[in-house]
């Protein structure tokens, strides 16, 4: 990477990749849940985060870059953390208050790493991008908002 614009399609991939293995991960995610709301929220996200993929590739059609992610070493992380909750957790109140701290340490990356991106976007002269990045990050940050108010109204509640 020799410039602020390499860096950028780096990135670029490495959230790509990301969101992609966000998108298998959370049905599983869903099934596991047993609070009703947290099995929508994962479900709804599902579905936002197709919309996210698809704005990525726009992303790269604008810089004239194959859409391909990168291997990510944080989200892979990440979503094994989620993996050892659905296989750990010994009652479905733990299960949901693990999820849903899984959930949302992936959404906090999610949100560091668009943010980054809308900045580079900025100084690159990427207006359109920038915009497409901004929707993804409204979305991440809304996600986030829902699984707070899922955990503090009821999740770790009920697993204390």
């Amino acid at each position: 990477m020799k410039d602020l614009n390499d860096l950028f399609v780096h990135l670029l991939k490495d959230v790509y990749y990301a969101e992609r293995q966000i998108l298998k991960a959370l049905p599983k995610m869903a099934k596991a849940a047993g609070t009703a709301e947290l099995k929508k929220a994962f479900e709804s996200h599902r579905s936002e985060t197709e919309g996210q993929i698809e704005r990525l590739q726009q992303v790269f059609e604008m810089i004239e870059k194959p859409a391909r992610g990168i291997k990510c070493e944080a989200i892979e992380g990440l979503v094994e953390e989620a993996k050892e909750v659905m296989e750990e957790a010994e009652t479905p109140e733990v299960m949901d208050a693990g999820l849903l701290a899984a959930g949302q340490a992936v959404e906090h990356y999610e949100m560091a790493r668009y943010g980054t991106l809308i900045a580079w976007a900025g100084q690159l002269n990427l207006p359109k991008a920038a915009k497409l990045l901004e929707q993804n990050l409204v979305e991440e940050k809304n996600a986030d908002k829902l699984l707070s108010d899922i955990a503090l109204r009821a999740v770790n509640k009920k697993a204390a």
